[in-house]
């Protein structure tokens, strides 16, 4: 996912850089808007499931700490542990979704940008 989510704001990218370099340059605007929304869509939707598995990852481990904390269960150490390997890969990847899809949210305020005039936050 992430190489996906990557290569497609690069794409993206390369759009808007290569038609602000050459606005002459033909390209259907309407159709791109509607791909750019399409994958906005999907990525949003993978953000919204890494979001639920990270809390239901993040409130497990609290749970264990506590009951390891009040019960003094050495057993459950390795089961902290593994819970810490699965949150923090989860929350690098929840934070790379994140981040990418407030970046597509920029680009497609640049897409309708180029076909009409629109809102527009100074970077």
């Amino acid at each position: 996912m992430k190489k996906r989510i990557l290569a497609y704001l690069d794409y993206i990218d390369k759009l808007l850089d290569e038609s602000n370099k050459n606005p002459e340059v033909d390209r259907n605007w309407d159709k791109e808007i509607e791909h750019h929304l399409t994958q906005i869509a999907f990525f949003a939707h993978e953000r919204l499931v890494h979001l639920i598995v990270f809390c239901l990852v993040a409130i497990c481990t609290v749970m264990c700490i506590l009951a390891f904390v009040i019960k003094g269960e050495l057993l459950l150490l390795p089961l902290i542990v593994m819970l810490f390997v699965l949150l923090i890969p989860y929350c690098m990847h929840y934070y790379l979704l994140e981040n990418s899809v407030q970046k597509m949210y920029d680009q497609y305020d640049r897409m309708i940008g180029k076909r009409e005039q629109y809102f527009s936050v100074k970077r």
